[in-house]
Protein backbone atom coordinates (compact mmCIF):
# COMPACT_ATOMS: atom_id res chain seq x y z
CA UNK A 1 0.00 0.00 0.00
CA UNK A 2 1.19 3.50 -0.81
CA UNK A 3 0.18 6.69 0.99
CA UNK A 4 -0.55 10.19 -0.23
CA UNK A 5 -0.74 13.53 1.51
CA UNK A 6 -4.22 14.76 2.34
CA UNK A 7 -3.80 18.25 0.86
CA UNK A 8 -1.53 20.32 3.12
CA UNK A 9 -2.56 18.71 6.41
CA UNK A 10 0.65 16.72 6.80
CA UNK A 11 -1.54 13.63 7.20
CA UNK A 12 -0.87 10.64 4.96
CA UNK A 13 -3.77 8.44 3.90
CA UNK A 14 -3.72 5.18 1.97
CA UNK A 15 -4.35 5.32 -1.77
CA UNK A 16 -7.37 3.14 -1.15
CA UNK A 17 -9.97 4.18 1.41
CA UNK A 18 -12.45 1.63 2.74
CA UNK A 19 -15.98 2.89 2.20
CA UNK A 20 -18.64 1.74 4.66
CA UNK A 21 -21.81 2.38 2.63
CA UNK A 22 -22.37 -1.39 2.32
CA UNK A 23 -22.27 -1.90 6.09
CA UNK A 24 -25.68 -2.64 7.60
CA UNK A 25 -29.04 -2.74 5.87
CA UNK A 26 -31.48 -0.58 7.77
CA UNK A 27 -33.86 0.93 5.23
CA UNK A 28 -34.98 -0.30 1.81
CA UNK A 29 -32.25 1.44 -0.19
CA UNK A 30 -29.48 0.25 2.11
CA UNK A 31 -30.66 -3.36 1.89
CA UNK A 32 -29.98 -3.15 -1.85
CA UNK A 33 -26.63 -1.40 -1.51
CA UNK A 34 -25.25 -3.40 1.38
CA UNK A 35 -26.96 -5.59 3.91
CA UNK A 36 -23.83 -7.17 5.40
CA UNK A 37 -23.73 -7.99 9.10
CA UNK A 38 -21.22 -7.22 11.86
CA UNK A 39 -19.22 -10.43 11.43
CA UNK A 40 -18.67 -9.71 7.73
CA UNK A 41 -17.88 -6.06 8.48
CA UNK A 42 -15.27 -7.08 11.04
CA UNK A 43 -13.61 -9.37 8.52
CA UNK A 44 -13.55 -6.74 5.78
CA UNK A 45 -12.27 -3.95 8.04
CA UNK A 46 -9.56 -6.08 9.65
CA UNK A 47 -8.36 -7.40 6.28
CA UNK A 48 -8.21 -3.86 4.90
CA UNK A 49 -6.23 -2.60 7.89
CA UNK A 50 -3.86 -5.55 7.68
CA UNK A 51 -3.31 -4.72 3.98
CA UNK A 52 -2.19 -1.20 4.90
CA UNK A 53 -5.44 0.71 4.44
CA UNK A 54 -5.49 3.40 7.13
CA UNK A 55 -8.48 5.40 5.86
CA UNK A 56 -12.17 4.54 6.46
CA UNK A 57 -15.12 6.63 5.28
CA UNK A 58 -18.74 6.41 6.39
CA UNK A 59 -21.71 8.75 6.92
CA UNK A 60 -24.44 9.15 9.48
CA UNK A 61 -27.18 8.41 6.92
CA UNK A 62 -25.69 5.08 5.81
CA UNK A 63 -28.22 2.52 7.04
CA UNK A 64 -29.65 5.20 9.35
CA UNK A 65 -26.55 5.24 11.55
CA UNK A 66 -25.98 1.49 11.55
CA UNK A 67 -22.86 1.81 9.38
CA UNK A 68 -21.19 4.11 11.91
CA UNK A 69 -22.00 1.69 14.73
CA UNK A 70 -20.49 -1.21 12.81
CA UNK A 71 -17.37 0.76 11.90
CA UNK A 72 -16.90 1.75 15.54
CA UNK A 73 -17.13 -1.86 16.69
CA UNK A 74 -14.81 -3.08 13.94
CA UNK A 75 -12.02 -0.62 14.75
CA UNK A 76 -12.28 -1.00 18.52
CA UNK A 77 -8.74 -1.42 19.81
CA UNK A 78 -7.26 -0.13 16.55
CA UNK A 79 -8.64 3.42 16.52
CA UNK A 80 -5.13 4.89 16.49
CA UNK A 81 -4.43 3.10 13.20
CA UNK A 82 -7.35 4.72 11.37
CA UNK A 83 -7.96 8.09 9.75
CA UNK A 84 -11.71 8.08 10.31
CA UNK A 85 -14.08 10.10 8.14
CA UNK A 86 -17.83 10.57 8.31
CA UNK A 87 -20.40 12.99 6.92
CA UNK A 88 -23.31 15.20 7.95
CA UNK A 89 -26.29 16.65 6.06
CA UNK A 90 -28.87 13.91 5.56
CA UNK A 91 -32.10 13.36 7.43
CA UNK A 92 -31.64 11.38 10.63
CA UNK A 93 -35.12 11.74 12.18
CA UNK A 94 -38.62 12.95 11.32
CA UNK A 95 -38.34 16.41 12.87
CA UNK A 96 -38.03 19.51 10.66
CA UNK A 97 -34.53 20.28 11.98
CA UNK A 98 -33.11 16.76 11.83
CA UNK A 99 -31.56 17.46 8.43
CA UNK A 100 -29.38 20.04 6.71
CA UNK A 101 -26.31 22.08 7.61
CA UNK A 102 -27.67 24.43 10.26
CA UNK A 103 -25.63 24.95 13.42
CA UNK A 104 -28.43 23.26 15.32
CA UNK A 105 -28.31 20.08 13.25
CA UNK A 106 -24.51 19.92 12.92
CA UNK A 107 -23.93 20.16 16.67
CA UNK A 108 -26.49 17.46 17.36
CA UNK A 109 -25.29 15.26 14.51
CA UNK A 110 -21.61 15.27 15.44
CA UNK A 111 -22.33 14.13 19.00
CA UNK A 112 -24.59 11.38 17.68
CA UNK A 113 -21.88 10.24 15.23
CA UNK A 114 -19.26 10.21 17.98
CA UNK A 115 -21.50 8.00 20.13
CA UNK A 116 -22.18 5.58 17.30
CA UNK A 117 -18.53 5.42 16.28
CA UNK A 118 -17.41 4.90 19.87
CA UNK A 119 -14.74 7.60 19.66
CA UNK A 120 -14.19 11.08 21.05
CA UNK A 121 -12.92 12.62 17.81
CA UNK A 122 -13.47 12.40 14.05
CA UNK A 123 -10.44 12.89 11.83
CA UNK A 124 -12.33 14.20 8.78
CA UNK A 125 -15.87 15.58 9.07
CA UNK A 126 -17.49 16.29 5.71
CA UNK A 127 -20.67 18.01 4.61
CA UNK A 128 -22.47 15.48 2.43
CA UNK A 129 -24.12 17.94 0.02
CA UNK A 130 -24.84 21.65 -0.29
CA UNK A 131 -27.68 23.10 1.81
CA UNK A 132 -29.38 25.98 -0.04
CA UNK A 133 -31.48 26.89 3.02
CA UNK A 134 -28.58 27.57 5.39
CA UNK A 135 -26.21 30.52 5.35
CA UNK A 136 -22.86 29.05 4.35
CA UNK A 137 -21.02 31.14 6.92
CA UNK A 138 -23.18 29.62 9.68
CA UNK A 139 -22.22 26.14 8.51
CA UNK A 140 -18.53 26.97 8.39
CA UNK A 141 -18.58 28.64 11.80
CA UNK A 142 -20.22 25.57 13.31
CA UNK A 143 -17.59 23.32 11.73
CA UNK A 144 -14.84 25.66 12.91
CA UNK A 145 -16.20 25.38 16.46
CA UNK A 146 -16.02 21.58 16.24
CA UNK A 147 -12.35 21.75 15.26
CA UNK A 148 -11.59 24.19 18.07
CA UNK A 149 -13.42 21.93 20.53
CA UNK A 150 -11.32 18.93 19.46
CA UNK A 151 -14.28 16.88 18.29
CA UNK A 152 -13.09 17.13 14.68
CA UNK A 153 -9.54 17.32 13.30
CA UNK A 154 -10.22 18.46 9.71
CA UNK A 155 -13.25 19.34 7.62
CA UNK A 156 -14.14 18.50 4.04
CA UNK A 157 -17.03 18.65 1.62
CA UNK A 158 -18.75 16.36 -0.83
CA UNK A 159 -20.80 16.78 -4.00
CA UNK A 160 -20.41 20.56 -4.26
CA UNK A 161 -20.14 22.48 -7.50
CA UNK A 162 -16.95 24.40 -8.16
CA UNK A 163 -18.54 27.78 -7.38
CA UNK A 164 -19.99 26.50 -4.10
CA UNK A 165 -16.63 25.15 -2.97
CA UNK A 166 -14.79 28.32 -3.99
CA UNK A 167 -17.35 30.45 -2.13
CA UNK A 168 -16.83 28.36 0.99
CA UNK A 169 -13.05 28.74 0.75
CA UNK A 170 -13.42 32.50 0.34
CA UNK A 171 -15.65 32.77 3.41
CA UNK A 172 -13.20 30.73 5.48
CA UNK A 173 -10.31 32.87 4.32
CA UNK A 174 -12.14 36.14 4.98
CA UNK A 175 -13.26 35.19 8.49
CA UNK A 176 -10.24 33.04 9.41
CA UNK A 177 -12.32 29.93 9.84
CA UNK A 178 -11.26 26.32 9.37
CA UNK A 179 -11.43 25.56 5.65
CA UNK A 180 -12.32 22.53 3.64
CA UNK A 181 -9.18 20.49 2.95
CA UNK A 182 -10.68 18.12 0.41
CA UNK A 183 -13.73 17.15 -1.56
CA UNK A 184 -15.30 13.73 -1.86
CA UNK A 185 -16.64 13.58 -5.40
CA UNK A 186 -17.76 11.12 -8.05
CA UNK A 187 -15.08 10.33 -10.62
CA UNK A 188 -14.59 7.28 -12.81
CA UNK A 189 -13.66 6.16 -16.30
CA UNK A 190 -17.39 6.32 -17.07
CA UNK A 191 -17.90 9.71 -15.41
CA UNK A 192 -15.18 12.31 -15.92
CA UNK A 193 -17.27 15.48 -15.56
CA UNK A 194 -15.18 16.46 -12.55
CA UNK A 195 -12.37 17.36 -14.94
CA UNK A 196 -14.23 20.34 -16.39
CA UNK A 197 -14.15 22.76 -13.45
CA UNK A 198 -13.61 20.97 -10.15
CA UNK A 199 -10.21 19.42 -10.81
CA UNK A 200 -8.65 22.72 -11.97
CA UNK A 201 -10.06 24.33 -8.81
CA UNK A 202 -8.63 21.61 -6.58
CA UNK A 203 -5.22 22.04 -8.17
CA UNK A 204 -5.35 25.83 -7.87
CA UNK A 205 -6.42 25.72 -4.21
CA UNK A 206 -4.23 22.72 -3.28
CA UNK A 207 -7.15 20.59 -2.06
CA UNK A 208 -7.37 16.83 -1.84
CA UNK A 209 -9.68 14.65 -3.93
CA UNK A 210 -11.38 11.59 -2.47
CA UNK A 211 -13.13 9.60 -5.18
CA UNK A 212 -16.46 7.92 -4.53
CA UNK A 213 -17.99 5.26 -6.77
CA UNK A 214 -14.77 4.68 -8.75
CA UNK A 215 -16.43 1.72 -10.48
CA UNK A 216 -19.50 3.78 -11.48
CA UNK A 217 -21.84 1.99 -9.13
CA UNK A 218 -20.51 -1.40 -10.21
CA UNK A 219 -20.84 -0.80 -13.94
CA UNK A 220 -17.06 -1.07 -14.30
CA UNK A 221 -17.01 -4.36 -12.43
CA UNK A 222 -17.01 -6.21 -15.74
CA UNK A 223 -20.39 -7.79 -14.96
CA UNK A 224 -22.26 -5.52 -17.35
CA UNK A 225 -21.99 -5.91 -21.12
CA UNK A 226 -24.10 -5.14 -24.16
CA UNK A 227 -25.10 -8.80 -24.26
CA UNK A 228 -26.43 -8.97 -20.72
CA UNK A 229 -26.07 -7.98 -17.06
CA UNK A 230 -25.43 -9.79 -13.81
CA UNK A 231 -28.66 -9.81 -11.83
CA UNK A 232 -26.65 -9.99 -8.60
CA UNK A 233 -24.81 -6.72 -9.29
CA UNK A 234 -25.94 -3.61 -7.45
CA UNK A 235 -26.60 -1.77 -10.73
CA UNK A 236 -29.25 -4.34 -11.61
CA UNK A 237 -31.51 -3.04 -8.79
CA UNK A 238 -30.01 0.39 -8.01
CA UNK A 239 -29.05 2.10 -11.27
CA UNK A 240 -26.80 4.86 -9.91
CA UNK A 241 -24.84 7.03 -10.62
CA UNK A 242 -26.24 8.01 -14.03
CA UNK A 243 -24.04 7.43 -17.05
CA UNK A 244 -23.95 7.09 -20.81
CA UNK A 245 -24.29 3.31 -21.00
CA UNK A 246 -23.43 2.97 -24.68
CA UNK A 247 -20.15 4.76 -24.06
CA UNK A 248 -19.60 2.87 -20.80
CA UNK A 249 -19.98 -0.51 -22.55
CA UNK A 250 -17.18 0.48 -24.93
CA UNK A 251 -15.02 1.59 -21.99
CA UNK A 252 -15.54 -1.79 -20.33
CA UNK A 253 -14.46 -3.62 -23.47
CA UNK A 254 -11.24 -1.61 -23.73
CA UNK A 255 -10.59 -2.15 -20.01
CA UNK A 256 -11.23 -5.88 -20.46
CA UNK A 257 -8.59 -6.10 -23.19
CA UNK A 258 -6.06 -4.26 -21.03
CA UNK A 259 -6.93 -6.41 -18.02
CA UNK A 260 -6.28 -9.57 -20.02
CA UNK A 261 -2.78 -8.36 -20.98
CA UNK A 262 -1.93 -7.76 -17.32
CA UNK A 263 -3.71 -10.86 -15.98
CA UNK A 264 -5.84 -8.48 -13.95
CA UNK A 265 -9.54 -7.73 -13.58
CA UNK A 266 -11.61 -4.93 -15.11
CA UNK A 267 -12.13 -3.28 -11.68
CA UNK A 268 -8.38 -3.31 -11.08
CA UNK A 269 -7.83 -1.50 -14.39
CA UNK A 270 -10.49 1.10 -13.56
CA UNK A 271 -8.97 1.75 -10.13
CA UNK A 272 -5.41 1.82 -11.46
CA UNK A 273 -6.47 4.41 -14.05
CA UNK A 274 -7.79 6.66 -11.29
CA UNK A 275 -4.62 6.24 -9.25
CA UNK A 276 -2.69 7.49 -12.30
CA UNK A 277 -4.76 10.68 -12.56
CA UNK A 278 -3.31 13.95 -11.35
CA UNK A 279 -4.76 15.27 -8.11
CA UNK A 280 -6.35 12.07 -6.81
CA UNK A 281 -5.63 11.57 -3.11
CA UNK A 282 -7.51 8.40 -2.29
CA UNK A 283 -10.10 6.13 -3.90
CA UNK A 284 -13.02 4.94 -1.81
CA UNK A 285 -13.69 1.26 -2.40
CA UNK A 286 -16.76 -0.51 -1.09
CA UNK A 287 -17.12 -4.23 -0.60
CA UNK A 288 -20.02 -6.56 0.07
CA UNK A 289 -17.72 -9.54 0.58
CA UNK A 290 -14.06 -10.37 1.16
CA UNK A 291 -13.48 -11.46 -2.45
CA UNK A 292 -14.43 -8.00 -3.76
CA UNK A 293 -12.07 -6.39 -1.27
CA UNK A 294 -9.22 -8.72 -2.21
CA UNK A 295 -9.67 -7.94 -5.90
CA UNK A 296 -9.72 -4.18 -5.31
CA UNK A 297 -6.65 -4.26 -3.07
CA UNK A 298 -4.58 -5.63 -5.96
CA UNK A 299 -5.18 -2.46 -7.99
CA UNK A 300 -2.36 -0.63 -6.19
CA UNK A 301 0.13 -3.07 -7.71
CA UNK A 302 -1.14 -2.74 -11.28
CA UNK A 303 1.13 -0.47 -13.33
CA UNK A 304 -0.66 0.59 -16.50
CA UNK A 305 1.57 1.40 -19.45
CA UNK A 306 1.48 4.66 -21.37
CA UNK A 307 -0.35 2.84 -24.16
CA UNK A 308 -2.91 1.51 -21.68
CA UNK A 309 -3.57 4.96 -20.29
CA UNK A 310 -3.81 6.44 -23.75
CA UNK A 311 -6.35 3.82 -24.84
CA UNK A 312 -8.48 4.40 -21.74
CA UNK A 313 -8.27 8.16 -22.16
CA UNK A 314 -9.29 7.96 -25.82
CA UNK A 315 -12.40 5.89 -25.13
CA UNK A 316 -13.54 7.81 -22.03
CA UNK A 317 -12.53 11.43 -22.52
CA UNK A 318 -15.09 14.22 -22.33
CA UNK A 319 -16.28 16.13 -25.35
CA UNK A 320 -15.09 19.75 -25.24
CA UNK A 321 -17.65 22.22 -23.86
CA UNK A 322 -17.72 25.97 -23.80
CA UNK A 323 -15.67 27.81 -22.61
CA UNK A 324 -13.13 24.98 -22.64
CA UNK A 325 -12.84 24.87 -26.40
CA UNK A 326 -12.26 28.63 -26.46
CA UNK A 327 -9.28 28.23 -24.13
CA UNK A 328 -7.77 25.75 -26.56
CA UNK A 329 -7.72 28.27 -29.42
CA UNK A 330 -4.16 29.57 -29.96
CA UNK A 331 -4.86 32.83 -31.78
CA UNK A 332 -4.54 35.21 -28.81
CA UNK A 333 -1.96 33.46 -26.65
CA UNK A 334 0.93 35.54 -25.38
CA UNK A 335 4.58 34.46 -25.44
CA UNK A 336 5.04 31.76 -22.79
CA UNK A 337 1.39 30.70 -22.78
CA UNK A 338 1.93 27.95 -25.32
CA UNK A 339 3.96 25.98 -22.81
CA UNK A 340 1.29 26.37 -20.13
CA UNK A 341 -1.46 25.15 -22.43
CA UNK A 342 0.68 22.28 -23.62
CA UNK A 343 0.91 21.12 -20.00
CA UNK A 344 -2.86 21.45 -19.60
CA UNK A 345 -3.50 19.40 -22.72
CA UNK A 346 -1.09 16.58 -21.93
CA UNK A 347 -2.55 13.12 -21.75
CA UNK A 348 -2.75 11.72 -18.20
CA UNK A 349 0.20 9.42 -18.67
CA UNK A 350 2.38 12.39 -19.65
CA UNK A 351 1.59 14.50 -16.60
CA UNK A 352 3.87 14.51 -13.58
CA UNK A 353 2.44 12.90 -10.46
CA UNK A 354 0.95 15.62 -8.29
CA UNK A 355 0.39 13.70 -5.08
CA UNK A 356 3.26 13.11 -2.72
CA UNK A 357 3.87 9.52 -1.73
CA UNK A 358 5.60 7.94 1.17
Amino acid sequence: MKYRLLADTGVFVSELCLGAMTFGGRGQMWEVIGGIDQAEVDGIVHRALDAGVNFIDTADVYSAGESEVMVGKAIAGRRQDVVLATKVRGRMAKGPNAVGLSRLHILEAVDASLRRLGTDYIDLYQIHRFDPLTNLEDTLRALDDLVRAGKVRYIGCSNLTAWQLMKALAISREHRLERFRCTQSYYSLAGRELEREMKPLLKDQALGLLVWSPLAGGFLSGKFTKDGTDATGRRASFDFPPLDKDKAYTIVEVARTIAARHHASVPQVALAWLLAQEGVTSIIIGARCRSQLEDNLKSVDLALTADDLHALDEVSRLQPEYPGWMDAMPSDRRPGEERRFERMEQRPEQRPAAAARR
